[in-house]
């Protein structure tokens, strides 16, 4: 299958998925904002990548391997990614504070031969998904181990040994600004869309021997420093973590001695309402009892953030607890009613569709879906695209849409695109969500001539724009059974002038403009006998349009320029 084959098979499949919309198995619909995340680790290689990069082919292997884990996250509608980031004092990029972890090498402190940060970046956004790096806090890896290492060369006074392995201290205040250090890197050198902190908690082997709410203390400041410094650099950057899934024992509920709050000293939802959490991933890794009560409370106090229950898909493998399917469907169908999005943890076991995870999410996530606006950081719209405008290609069965964008900046401003068969094109309802944080300003879709398309601008924040919808640009009417029956309405063309209507003759003599299918003027041209002349114009739709008395101008019709190729 060509290149072309798989582009067009993928946008068929897009818009059948589309065109029926189901509802989920419990009824609710598909939300148009809603979380969807994967956990996928870099540690050991265990997510990816299971083959180290020592040459220019095994580079590109080892690129190609993550590309296939994303494409297949996309076609589940998977729109947040947590990579791994900074592993045990070690790191998948090139950072001026801690060495390389081994995992990409084979080599411990050695590059790969490319930034693999920068490379899963570009990639998530070529999809339309978020990337967070995520980064280990606390423990620094094996007390001998290179990372650890190095950190106790440089700060030794911020890492403590229990057992055999190393943990940075949360009761030193360097600790804190050492942590922002990594982030505030990141941060600057990288177009992320989050920080996500991973074990920013006391270790469960820590004698803590501090009051605990002095404990909660320490582990808030951390926080609260990291927050501080990557919102003073990029505010639009979500800053998230990954806390104990039970917060703390319920009235009705005990968490068993393994809570958030009293056993690790994580005040996870104190943070939501001081506001130096945009974003909790709470590792629910329970069934029945142990995680309902305890989700309804995540989502009772979420204080308006955004709350993604982590689920443990990995205890469906037979050589962890051989959980049924049905234990983590049940829990992602409740996650939604309560307007929870929900985060898989991890990776592999839901690419290798373990115990059928992979194929039930693709039909839970039958569209895709936004993440939700940060209205507390930024609540202004950006401006709407213009101009949205769609051409056929020739000889394929696909349709190129086209708009103008109010600004151009890619980093601040990307596009959603909507379809639907009724006009105008609904933008508030998911199951009409087509393509999201598009960077580009065109979109190739199968031709169909009965669907209606619009398309909305989204900031970094999320806020999204008003919608440009694809209609009559005269009379404001949405174009009469579809948006791409031509051949009622072009004016007749020989690819060197354009006929217009009897009813303007009496325009001859007078200038006209041509206009491209996105508003922009490209020509103009002097009226004989009915007549424009068109060509010097390259293929393509177009739009003539008339000079008024007053200054306005009148469409007088559109025409295509369609000229056989040369072989």
């Amino acid at each position: 299958m060509t290149i072309f084959s798989r582009i067009i098979s993928s946008l068929l499949l897009s818009m059948s998925v589309a065109a029926v919309r189901a509802q989920c198995l419990t009824g609710v619909p598909s939300p148009k904002y809603e979380v969807r995340a994967v956990w996928l680790t870099t540690i050991g290689g265990i997510d990816w990548p299971h083959g180290y990069a020592q040459s220019a082919r095994s580079v590109q292997r080892q690129k190609d391997e993550l590309r296939t884990i994303l494409n297949k996250l996309q076609h589940a509608n998977i729109n947040t990614v947590l990579l791994q980031t900074r592993i045990r004092a070690t790191t998948i990029y090139p950072s001026r504070l801690e060495p390389w972890d081994g995992c990409l090498s084979g080599v411990p402190g050695k590059s790969p031969g490319y930034d693999a940060l920068a490379f899963a970046i570009e990639e998530c956004h070529r999809r339309g998904m978020e990337l967070h790096a995520w980064v280990v806090a606390i423990p620094v890896g094996k007390w001998n181990g290179a990372g650890c290492r190095k950190l106790r060369a440089r700060h030794p006074e911020l890492v403590r040994k229990i057992g055999d392995e190393g943990f940075m201290n949360p009761e030193r205040p360097r600790t804190a600004d050492y942590i922002a250090d990594i982030c505030d890197e990141i941060t600057r050198c990288y177009d992320i869309d989050g920080i996500h902190l991973d074990y920013i908690r006391y270790p469960e082997t820590w004698n803590i021997s501090v009051p605990l709410q002095r404990g909660r203390s320490y582990i808030t400041n951390i926080v609260r420093t990291v927050s501080k410094r990557v919102k003073a650099r990029k505010p639009w950057v979500k800053m998230s973590c990954s806390p104990i899934g039970k917060f703390d024992d319920l009235s009705r509920f005990l968490s068993h001695g393994w809570n958030a709050y009293t056993r690790v000293c994580q005040d996870a939802q104190g943070w939501l309402r001081e506001g130096i959490m945009d974003e909790l991933f709470p590792m629910m890794y329970f069934r029945g009892e142990q995680f309902y009560p305890f989700a309804v409370d995540w989502a009772e106090q979420s204080y308006g953030r955004i709350v993604a229950p982590g689920l443990g898909i990995y205890f469906m493998s037979p050589r962890e607890k051989d959980w049924p399917l049905d234990d983590i469907t049940r829990e992602m169908e409740v996650t939604r009613q309560y307007g929870m999005g929900h985060a898989f943890f991890r990776s592999k076991f839901f690419t290798d569709d373990t115990k059928g995870i992979f194929r039930f999410t693709e039909r839970f996530n039958g569209c895709p879906a936004l993440v939700p606006p940060m209205t507390w950081e930024r609540s202004s719209k950006p401006d709407a695209p213009t101009g949205l405008g769609i051409v056929p290609c020739e000889g394929k069965k696909v349709w190129r849409l086209g708009w103008t964008p109010a600004d151009r900046d890619t980093v601040a401003v990307r596009y959603n695109v909507y379809s639907s068969r009724r006009c105008p094109v609904d933008v508030s309802v998911g199951d009409n969500i087509l393509a999201v944080r598009l960077k580009r300003w065109h979109l190739l879709v199968p031709a169909d001539s009965s669907r209606y398309y619009a398309v909305t601008a989204v900031d970094r924040y999320g806020n999204e724009s008003k919608p440009v919808q694809l209609r009559d640009a005269d009379d404001g009417q949405y174009v009469e059974g579809g948006t791409a029956k031509w051949a009622a309405w072009l004016l007749p063309c020989d690819n060197s002038t354009v006929m217009l209507p009897e009813s303007v003759s009496a325009i001859n003599g007078e200038l006209v403009t041509i206009e491209s299918v996105y508003g922009r003027a490209v020509a103009t041209s002097v009226v004989r006998n009915g007549r424009v002349g068109v060509s010097r114009l390259d293929d393509g739709l177009y739009t003539v349009r008339s000079f008024g008395k007053k200054g306005q101008t009148h469409r007088l019709g559109r025409f295509m320029i369609k000229r056989q190729r040369q072989r």
